[in-house]
């Protein structure tokens, strides 16, 4: 039995959820608009996106710290933090031209231009990006932004961080909005967070284990026992998400939707969500 009530994970949705990992990141710039039009043109019902604060206080989507990685090196903000760059630079740096001079001009955009075009049609998993344990704007900002989202947008919203202090924030401000833990064993992650532990932290809503540490024992502890949906993540092989999906996993995420869109659409079901 479940001892916390879950805040349910967008249960009008049909199963399997599938989110575009950053967009379809495997043929646009990731969390490019370019990205999210792509995934959306596939049939792709979710996405997945990440989103920093900026020094102006906008929450910029991008996935790393800097944009050193997803720029051209003379117009990578001189390689100074997202946190450091008012919204006005932000807009001057140009994350399509690195991944192919076809999407040359594309600028990182705001989580509220995502949010309009794309929402309710779509749902997003939105990924705050933070490695504060106190003192965090990043929480406010984004329970004060999708707060502003009309009420069918906010439906099709999720939140979801490996910082299980932020997420914690968040979900004291926006109680109503599912959020989820993320982690892996990758080494930027503390130690103690790689098992899953800052669920607990974060009393969260669902889990989104990386995919290699899901097992038959996890489905069991996590989603039943606990009532934490699971959203596996990152996805790029069909049998391999139908095996995830198998486990029990509600959801997953995946950089190539052009390549499980009929897997997909063989294994949706139109029944409501467990969990």
């Amino acid at each position: 039995m479940r001892s916390v009530p879950r805040t349910p994970l967008f249960p009008d949705r049909a199963r399997p959820l599938v989110f575009a990992h950053r967009g379809c990141s495997s043929l646009a710039p990731e969390n490019t608009m370019a990205a999210f039009r792509k995934a959306r043109e596939l049939g792709a019902p979710g996405l997945e996106l990440d989103v920093h604060a900026c020094a102006s206080g906008e929450l910029v989507v991008a996935h790393d710290d800097t944009f050193i990685r997803t720029a051209p090196p003379e117009n990578a903000g001189r390689g100074r933090a997202i946190a450091e760059l008012t919204l006005a630079e932000i807009r001057r740096i140009d994350v399509g031209l690195v991944f192919d001079p076809v999407f040359s001009g594309e600028r990182p955009p705001l989580l509220e231009e995502v949010a309009e075009e794309f929402c309710p049609g779509m749902y997003i998993d939105i990924e705050l990006k933070s490695r504060k344990v106190r003192n965090d704007p990043l929480p406010a900002l984004a329970a004060a932004k999708i707060r502003a989202f009309g009420d069918g947008s906010q439906r099709a919203i999720a939140v979801s961080s490996f910082n299980p202090f932020c997420l914690a924030a968040f979900r004291q401000l926006c109680p109503h909005i599912p959020a989820a833990v993320i982690w892996s064993a990758d080494p930027d992650v503390p130690l103690v967070l790689r098992r899953g532990l800052g669920r607990r932290i974060a009393n969260c809503d669902y889990v989104k284990p990386v995919h290699t540490q899901i097992s038959p024992r996890s489905y069991p502890r996590m989603t039943l026992r606990e009532g934490r949906p699971m959203v596996s993540w990152v996805i790029d092989d069909p049998p391999l998400a139908r095996a995830m999906l198998e486990l029990g996993c509600q959801g997953i995420i995946t950089n190539r939707p052009q390549d499980l869109g009929i897997l997909m659409g063989s294994l949706i079901a139109e029944e409501p969500a467990r969990g």
